[in-house]
């Protein structure tokens, strides 16, 4: 006797279901095992750039944003021309910790500013962690900060300018020596390392800035109310940059300013361009 038509084909429905669910397992398991891949590649907080580069991005007034890419990611810039062309090169700027490219205390004040002096600008978006990382916690991620380096400087280049300066503030100056300590053949003219030192409670630095082996002319400024590790390290920095033997080294402190030089920041941009002026 034939069974019904209905009943041939009963056992389809558990097949479907078991592969609805091994699919449903294998893409979960592949979302996991990226999730986790990409979290080695980047130990820092994407999610938390994305959010800030939504918020900066079209509140750029002044110059415009742009996205550099590293070959692997992008990430937001903003270049500025000089007023008065040719300028007499681009400075990169190299923003301090957790913060933006556009942020409104020294880094605004210095890329727009020095664009009124004769230099073209790049602020760049640095890798950032979330609110409670520690000082410690940042120099873990110092790698994911060379490549940015890498394509800021590579998208000058392609722009064939050749007079390229580096400028960092705070925690950025650590991200700045670690990629110029790896990169002395790469074309950057002068260093410029604001309030360079800086720690957490606690965390005193690992190891001295090796200033020593980085041979172009550096300025090394901070403000007379900075932060003591920034003080207390000067004296070794100095030893340091003057054991490189760039005899346009400097190292300069802007009166009255703290570690964000607030209602500071024009003596800050002015001892900044005088300098400037000596190369």
């Amino acid at each position: 006797m034939f069974k019904p038509a209905q009943h041939r084909y009963a056992s389809s429905a558990p097949q479907s279901t078991h592969l609805a669910v091994f699919w449903v397992l294998f893409w979960a398991t592949t979302c996991i095992l990226f999730a986790s891949l990409h979290s080695l590649l980047y130990a820092s907080d994407l999610a938390k750039e994305q959010r800030m580069r939504q918020q900066v991005a079209d509140y750029v007034m002044a110059g415009d944003a742009i996205l550099l890419n590293t070959g692997k990611q992008k990430f937001l810039s903003i270049y500025m021309p000089a007023q008065e062309q040719p300028a007499w090169g681009t400075i990169i700027i190299i923003h301090g910790r957790g913060l933006h490219p556009n942020w409104p205390r020294l880094v605004f004040p210095l890329r727009t500013g020095l664009t009124e002096n004769d230099w073209n600008t790049l602020s760049i978006q640095m890798p950032v962690l979330d609110n409670e990382s520690s000082f410690y916690d940042y120099l873990d991620i110092l790698p994911e900060s060379h490549p940015r380096i890498n394509a800021a400087v590579d998208f000058l280049k392609r722009k064939n300018q050749k007079n390229i300066i580096l400028l960092a503030h705070s925690c950025g100056v650590y991200m700045a020596v670690d990629w110029l300590h790896a990169n002395p053949d790469a074309g950057i003219r002068a260093f410029i390392g604001i309030s360079m030192g800086p720690t957490d409670y606690g965390q005193p630095m690992p190891k001295p800035f090796p200033l020593q082996d980085i041979k172009i002319p550096i300025l090394d400024i901070r403000g007379e109310n900075d932060y003591p590790s920034v003080h207390r390290n000067a004296p070794r920095r100095w030893r340091n940059i003057q054991q490189a033997g760039n005899p346009k080294s400097q190292q300069w402190m802007v009166e009255k300013a703290d570690h964000y030089y607030n209602e500071r920041d024009e003596a800050l941009l002015d001892d900044i361009t005088e300098w400037l002026d000596t190369l």
